[in-house]
């Protein structure tokens, strides 16, 4: 019996070994409970190993979106599930639902929230980019701002070429705050040069308080505003989040509260 026990102990000590060289550890911690789990329930062997892979696969599922959504840079993380729909009634719960399956990344279709300051734009474009993230796809979220900073600064080193490819690259580019800083011709001219390169190739979601007609306060230049509109709003999905702040609703009622209690 102590023969067998020193064998039982050696036994798990080499497939130990053998995970941990195979980069299994999921196996490694889980593979003697899960084998003790089996013999009571009487499961086959082959239904043990199966047991242990999905283990393992789910854990690696979880790890490659937690680095997807790392990756993409979020100022936030905020799920779609954690928007509250009531405090925002002209957004259709339906058609961001319909988003977060997916389909209009497959077919590279834009989606453009507008609305003012504190009604949920980036709350959706961030839900958005989760969704994304756990359909394994590539995503990067920017402000518009910073995105022509990087582009500015990367003509100055002879750099734009690579910059601008690298962007190419991701599944899901989230420009936020697009009209929030008026650019000056050069930054203009860059960020229609990645809003042409993505057109129908890959999915872009801007964020805006201007409505289209007023875009022209941020491109000065009315020829290439209107091509980056013809591209941004060709097949898009438009978002109208509206006009009241639901985060300053938010905050005035959390005064009554304290005042009446």
């Amino acid at each position: 019996m102590k023969e067998s026990a020193n064998t039982q102990s050696l036994q798990q000590a080499s497939v130990k070994q053998y995970c941990r060289a195979l980069r299994v550890p999921v196996i490694g911690a889980n593979f003697t409970r899960v084998a003790e789990q089996a013999v009571k329930e009487q499961h086959s062997h082959v239904g043990y190993l199966e047991a242990l892979l999905a283990m393992e696969n789910e854990e690696r599922d979880r790890h490659a979106i937690e680095t997807r959504i790392r990756d993409a840079k979020l100022p936030r993380v905020k799920t779609l599930e954690e928007f509250d729909f009531n405090r925002a009634p002209r957004v259709a719960a339906g058609q961001v639902r319909e988003l977060a399956d997916g389909g209009y990344i497959q077919r590279a279709e834009p989606v453009v929230l507008i609305g003012e300051c504190g009604t949920g734009k980036t709350h959706l474009a961030t839900g958005l980019s989760v969704a994304a993230c756990r359909q394994k796809r590539r995503v990067r979220f920017t402000t518009a701002a910073n995105l022509v900073n990087e582009l500015v600064d990367a003509q100055q080193h002879n750099a734009v070429r690579r910059v601008l490819a690298r962007w190419l690259r991701f599944d899901v580019i989230v420009l936020d705050e697009v009209g929030y800083v008026p650019l000056a011709e050069i930054g203009a001219e860059f960020l229609f040069q990645v809003i042409a390169d993505r057109a129908e190739r890959a999915t872009l979601i801007i964020t805006t308080n201007l409505p289209f007609s007023e875009w022209t306060q941020v491109f000065p230049n009315p020829r290439l505003c209107k091509a980056l509109l013809d591209r941004v709003t060709d097949r898009a999905h438009i978002i109208e989040t509206g006009t009241e702040s639901y985060r300053f609703k938010r905050t005035m009622e959390g005064r009554a509260k304290k005042k009446s209690s």
